[in-house]
């Protein structure tokens, strides 16, 4: 079974607080009928700090959508490789024993994917097979994850890499003035995050299964108008509510295989905002220290879209892990609305399982 192993996480330098965030609103904005609903939005959305790629005065600026992809393109390039390199450290990997590289992100277009550029450029092999996913918004690190599960299933000793990269602040609309988009202007990060899926070997989440749920009818919930000015991020008062359908979903997903999802070890969920993680542990009859490495990320660094569940999982790691054969879950919630779940297991280094049977491996050849 595939192990996901510890990942990297990076965050930009420059930062912007709650207290910065809502005088910005205050200011921008004096003349807007509900600016003090949104100023009450976005003080209970717990965010603390954020993280942007560049200063927040060139934040605010609009550019253009040509200036501003081409910022994209730049900084993932001048960051991506660190966590890419630290992600393989993690795994005790190299760049040749990766088969499959999963690059997800939201906030900017490539093609070639990031996917090519890195196996240019990092002694990746040429017969390395990429895999960009582009339109699951935050539900696209839990899919990577669950696309990496499956690849090592075909391949049981393939390894994969996986690269989170979003730059929200370079969605940052300033004629967009409904109290939803000014809610996401205080809620949404900047973040980078690489992991590891090995096929055999490591330590970390040993995956046992994984699924897939989309709420039907509700597509422009959450969604991009694309237009001339780039990506207008468009999001409805009735996605915080999303999770009355989904947690059921988690507990329908569990159910056969015998596993009780209010009954598990550890909890790594996407973040989106804080009733997204109220309502969950309501639904599940879960106390909210279960979501504390969720909490964490949201505080710390805000809603930082397909990143958030690796950087949760880091904090699970830095926190010691959990018991050998702990169970849990890891869920991503995206555009859809989506639901990408994966249940597995915790395995320790030494614990004489398959799972630590190696640190590297030959090189595995696919068929073509």
């Amino acid at each position: 079974m595939a192990t996901l192993c510890r990942p990297a996480i990076a965050v930009p330098e420059y930062v912007i607080t709650r207290e910065q965030t809502l005088e910005l609103a205050r200011t921008l904005h004096a003349d807007h009928p509900q600016l003090e609903l949104a100023l009450r939005l976005i003080g209970n959305t717990g965010v603390q700090t954020r993280h942007l790629v560049q200063p927040i005065e060139d934040t605010l600026k609009h550019p253009g959508f040509t200036v501003r992809n081409a910022r994209y393109e730049r900084e993932a390039k001048a960051r991506v490789p660190d966590v890419v390199r630290r992600a393989l450290e993690n795994a005790e990997v190299s760049a040749q024993d990766i088969d499959m590289i999963v690059y997800v992100s939201c906030t900017g277009f490539m093609m070639p994917s990031m996917t090519a550029w890195l196996i240019n450029t990092m002694d990746f092999k040429a017969e390395t097979r990429q895999l960009p996913i582009a339109q699951l918004g935050c539900a696209a690190g839990g899919a990577a994850i669950n696309r990496a599960h499956d690849f090592c299933t075909a391949y049981p000793t393939a390894n994969v890499l996986i690269v989170a990269c979003e730059f929200c602040s370079l969605l940052y609309q300033p004629t967009d003035l409904g109290v939803g988009n000014l809610l996401s202007n205080g809620l949404f990060g900047d973040a980078l995050a690489a992991a590891v899926v090995r096929g055999a070997g490591g330590h970390g989440v040993r995956i046992e299964r994984n699924g897939s749920h989309l709420v039907p009818d509700t597509e422009e919930w959450i969604s991009y108008g694309v237009r001339d000015t780039g990506f207008h991020f468009i999001l409805d008062k009735r996605v915080p509510g999303t999770m009355a359908m989904l947690a059921p979903a988690m507990r329908d997903m569990a159910r056969p295989y015998d596993w009780d999802v209010s009954e598990l070890d550890f909890y790594i969920v996407h973040a989106g905002g804080p009733r997204i993680l109220d309502d969950l542990g309501r639904y599940l009859g879960l106390s909210q220290e279960t979501f504390r490495y969720s909490r964490a990320t949201l505080t710390e660094r805000g809603n930082i879209a397909s990143a958030v569940i690796f950087d949760a999982l880091d904090r699970l790691f830095e926190d010691g892990g959990a018991d050998d054969s702990a169970r849990g879950v890891i869920a991503g919630f995206g555009p859809g609305i989506t639901a990408e779940i994966a249940l597995g297991t915790w395995t320790v280094p030494g614990n004489g399982r398959d799972g630590d049977r190696v640190a590297g491996r030959e090189s595995v050849t696919l068929p073509a």
